[in-house]
């Protein structure tokens, strides 16, 4: 057995439970894939989005829906090593990518107001550009269940807004896109023991902002998050769950104002 086909089998086997159910729960329950769809699998050279490809190759092989997919890999300034580490990894798990050039890392380097919303932004447009040049009408991209419960938890403390992470977007700027989050369920603690017991090693986010914070020893707003859950699920397990479920258990009658089509709703509208 290749060693590409043994780390397969630890997705449907070993990790059966925590990832792949998880990854089908999340598919089905949010329909992200239809008959006829061609899919842009965006791989950034992390585990999370390294996983996501290879959960679709598995779909591709045990679902009996008609549908494409292809990876792609945006290369938005990488320096040398991250991207070969890429390349790299892609042989070893059997990932056909095509890896394309841009220069979002040089455009927003010198940026002070909110690079990373920028960055963010302009590697969506990139990756919805390439995606439709092949064809396809959706990009897969690997956020996971702690990606959801850190950005309502962000949102709320930072943003004084209540929102969250969609399972899957329409494009408004891209026509007839979409974008799917099919690791909407997977706990990133259950990825990263896929990454560990199949000894594999991924790039981290790779950009200048990053490393400054890393040699600065300052936490982002996400890595705050993240203690914090941490911390608060060492006294009750089930808090990351119910941060999840307190976006989907919403009580209108319940809530001051909200805002739905652009407009705004205040319960004294109907009191």
């Amino acid at each position: 057995m290749e060693r590409y086909e043994e780390i397969e089998k630890t997705i449907v086997k070993t990790y059966r439970k925590e990832i792949w159910k998880r990854f089908i729960k999340g598919i089905t329950e949010y329909e992200m894939v239809q008959e006829g769809d061609k899919i842009a699998v965006c791989i950034s050279g992390g585990k999370d989005s390294m996983l996501l490809a290879k959960c679709f190759q598995e779909l591709k092989k045990h679902r009996k829906m008609n549908f494409e997919v292809c990876f792609i890999v945006m290369n938005p300034g990488y320096n040398e090593k991250n991207k070969e580490k890429i390349i790299e990894n892609a042989k070893i798990l059997n990932i056909p990518i095509d890896m394309f050039e841009t220069d979002i890392f040089s455009r927003v380097v010198n940026i002070e107001d909110s690079p990373c919303y920028l960055c963010a932004r302009m590697r969506r447009g990139y990756l919805y550009e390439k995606a439709k040049a092949l064809g396809c009408n959706k990009i897969a991209l690997g956020h996971h269940f702690n990606d959801v419960i850190e950005t309502i938890l962000m949102g709320m403390f930072y943003g004084a807004q209540m929102q969250t992470m969609m399972p899957k977007v329409k494009s408004t700027s891209h026509p007839g896109m979409e974008l799917i989050r099919p690791l909407y369920f997977v706990k990133e603690e259950d990825i990263i023991r896929w990454r560990d017991k199949n000894n594999l090693e991924f790039i981290e986010c790779a950009c200048k902002f990053t490393e400054d914070y890393a040699n600065n020893k300052k936490e982002s707003k996400r890595e705050e998050m993240k203690a914090l859950i941490k911390k608060l699920c060492e006294g009750y397990e089930n808090v990351d769950v119910n941060i999840f479920n307190s976006v989907q258990n919403v009580n209108l009658d319940t809530i001051i104002s909200y805002h739905k089509n652009g407009e705004t709703h205040h319960f004294l509208d109907e009191y």
